[in-house]
């Protein structure tokens, strides 16, 4: 069950689509702060992963999220807490493999890509009972978001948020010249380590409304779009997170009213504003 109803599809379809009954239900109200302020931190983290060209990064951590989700699983601890060091690890490791050796980016991922998910089909292996709340985090689910979410949601946002003074100028710096910035001092490759772990912790924290297998999507797709129109970094980044934003609200309503996954609502919600800014792009 995706959200707290049933509904047959002949049903939904004699539904009213521009009802916004759900605003007044109290756990569709937190998934839609929490979403808001995910899409904002996944519009800002996704417009540099797009543009320093590591889309794959997304994918990569995202199924790192799933070996430590998986070891939570098994052991009885709140998932979610397992995952955020374990994904946190992985992405220093990766980071640390593209500093030590001469391996491009993709292979390094994918090396850790590959570990996790074997951990995690291991760890699922070795556990009995039911897979149900296994499958919430792969596909995303409104329900499995919890107070305790927003909290730390609320928290990651605070983080990042201190990170504009001082980090967005360096990143920014750093994504279209880094060997300049280097070359003016600055520690492009501790800032770059910085980035990876926000990118590992916003991807955590995002899986229980997106899901697993859809989150690097999610990450991507804005940022990707805004692209297509913007001139300008800092512009493609506001329209990022705007669009991010606008996405997420038309998701977790489509979400409501069809009674399917938060996490594919979402998405398509982005795949059908990238096409309309494909269809518009600038000359």
């Amino acid at each position: 069950m995706w959200v707290m109803r049933t509904m047959s599809w002949e049903a939904n379809m004699g539904i009213d689509l521009f009802a916004f009954d759900w605003l007044g239900v109290p756990f569709m109200q937190r998934a839609l702060v929490i979403g808001i302020l995910l899409a904002s931190l996944g519009g800002y983290f996704g417009s540099f992963v797009v543009q320093r060209k590591m889309s794959f990064l997304g994918a990569g951590l995202a199924h790192a999220a799933f070996g430590g989700i998986a070891a939570g699983l098994l052991t009885g601890v709140e998932p979610l807490w397992i995952a955020l060091p374990f994904t946190v690890l992985v992405a220093a490791g990766i980071h640390w493999i593209r500093q030590a050796t001469d391996l491009a980016d993709d292979t390094a991922i994918g090396i850790f890509f590959s570990l996790s998910v074997a951990l995690g089909v291991l760890f699922l292996s070795l556990r009995t009972g039911s897979t149900m709340d296994a499958a919430s985090y792969l596909f995303g689910s409104i329900l499995a978001v919890s107070p305790a979410d927003l909290w730390l949601v609320c928290g990651l946002a605070l983080l990042s948020l201190l990170t504009l003074p001082r980090l967005w100028g360096r990143w920014a710096y750093a994504t279209f010249d880094d060997e300049s910035a280097r070359a003016q001092g600055l520690h492009t490759g501790r800032d770059s380590l910085l980035l990876t772990v926000f990118v590992a912790l916003v991807i955590v924290v995002s899986i229980k409304m997106v899901g697993i297998l859809l989150v690097s999507a999610w990450l991507v797709i804005p940022p990707a779009a805004a692209r297509l129109r913007s001139r300008r970094f800092s512009t493609m980044m506001l329209s990022a997170i705007v669009l991010s934003v606008v996405a997420t609200m038309a998701g977790l309503h489509a979400s409501w009213v069809f009674n399917i996954p938060s996490g594919a609502a979402i998405v398509l919600s982005q795949i059908v504003a990238f096409l309309l800014y494909f269809g518009i792009r600038r000359p």
